[in-house]
């Protein structure tokens, strides 16, 4: 999605959780001008990885598990994981082809699963500056640094549209003209899954966020017939 359709979801967001677009920036400068330290993945290689393929997008609704359990590999199947969920992956010796993080879930396993293949799309918001600085420096496969607010004022990150981990990696399929997005363990009601890794943090401002994960994804449905829950 461009930025220029992307920003009126973004104002409403903004508006609802009362976030600092001026933290927004913040993080995402930060973020850039880390990206200036190093040869990345580029983004015609995310396009070439995207386009015309299946993509099965991995939650972390309660249901993860056996979402994993019942999930079978394939050659032309590329695979994403939301943040945290890329922890039952690890623990499941499964490298997903694709990590989407905030930096809010186990981050070891993730800079793992980044060193053993996984392409990192990591993304800044207000909330995340010190995490990117302890974090992004310790990844040391192929990344991709992305930003919710206007990516024009950057060099090196970039907006493909979303806002949670989830949505982001339906954002992301849908951007580099996925053939076939599937949604696996995308579970919205009011139970939050353990790979959420929402122990200590505000269940209310989790399940608001959900609401938007559903109604972002929703939007998307409604433009891209080839998204699919399973």
């Amino acid at each position: 999605m461009l930025y220029k359709y992307w920003k009126v979801y973004y104002k409403e967001i903004l508006d609802d959780f009362n976030f600092d677009i001026k933290k927004d920036i913040e993080s995402a400068r930060l973020l850039d001008n880390l990206f200036l330290k190093r040869n990345n993945f580029s983004v015609g290689d995310l396009k070439d990885l995207f386009k015309n393929k299946k993509i099965t997008i991995f939650g972390a609704g309660p249901s993860l598990i056996e979402s994993i359990n019942n999930f079978k590999e394939n050659q032309d199947m590329i695979t994403i994981t939301a943040d945290g969920v890329t922890t039952a992956f690890v623990e499941k010796d499964i490298i997903p082809d694709v990590v989407v993080t905030d930096l809010d879930g186990k981050i070891s396993d993730q800079i793992a699963a980044n060193k053993k293949g996984s392409i990192a799309i990591i993304h800044a918001h207000g909330d995340n500056i010190d995490k990117i600085i302890k974090y992004v420096p310790k990844f040391k496969g192929n990344i991709i640094g992305t930003t919710q607010t206007d990516p024009s004022i950057f060099d090196n990150i970039h907006n493909f549209g979303g806002f949670t981990d989830g949505d982001r990696c339906v954002f992301l399929s849908d951007h580099f003209k996925a053939k076939k997005i599937y949604l696996s363990s995308f579970d919205y009601e009011n139970k939050i899954g353990k790979y959420s890794f929402s122990k200590n943090k505000n269940k209310i401002k989790k399940l608001k966020k959900l609401k938007w994960c559903r109604c972002l994804i929703e939007e998307l449905r409604k433009e891209n017939p080839n998204i699919e829950y399973i």
